[in-house]
């Protein structure tokens, strides 16, 4: 295979090359992420830098990556069959996935000034999809838990019956108060 050798390209691109011939050494600064010269990064046009990574001490940030975390958390919960920490999760997610949906910045700003995650600007993207992915799972969560106090409140019987039997053959009794449909056949008590 023949040797291919790259063309060479200017010493721009590297942050360790020498300085170019006649030009004084200068302290070394870090490189902006942008197509343009030093210090341009992601943000608006006017050169204004927006947030451009999570901040921790920014509540509306903050909410949006708590109710991510509790809304998949009550969910799992709520799937693994433990309904009341799931409930309590997937409240808590959507209380925070709605302030930080709604929340204002820290910083006091012009009346018209944007709020919520739009005053995030370029940063607003990723903590809107955590916040409403939040929402989501959160109200999974929840769904699922109402779901199960209400087949334990609707098979309360079954359920009274299951826990006071004192040998197999009357557990069994039990699934004569479970009605004969796909539901019924999921929670008989099987031999």
């Amino acid at each position: 295979m023949p040797d291919r050798r790259q063309p060479e390209s200017p010493t721009d691109d590297n942050p360790f090359a020498a300085p170019p011939e006649g030009r004084p050494d200068q302290p070394w600064q870090p490189r902006g992420g942008g197509e343009g010269g030093p210090g341009d990064g992601p943000g608006d046009a006017d050169g204004q830098r927006g947030p451009a990574r999570w901040d921790p001490t920014d509540p509306i940030q903050r909410r949006a990556r708590y109710a991510l975390l509790a809304g998949m958390w009550g969910f799992f919960f709520g799937i693994f069959g433990i309904p009341s920490v799931g409930l309590l999760l997937g409240a808590l997610a959507l209380y925070w996935g709605i302030s930080a949906l709604r929340g204002k910045p820290t910083e006091p700003t012009a009346p018209d000034a944007p709020t919520g995650l739009a005053s995030l600007g370029p940063a607003a993207r990723p903590q809107r999809t955590a916040a409403v992915s939040g929402l989501i799972t959160a109200t999974l969560a929840i769904l699922l838990a109402m779901s199960s106090y209400a087949l334990q409140l609707a098979y309360k019987d079954f359920y009274v019956c299951r826990d006071d039997a004192l040998t197999n053959a009357a557990e069994q009794q039990c699934n004569t108060l479970l009605p004969d449909n796909v539901l019924g056949d999921i929670l008989k008590v099987r031999q």
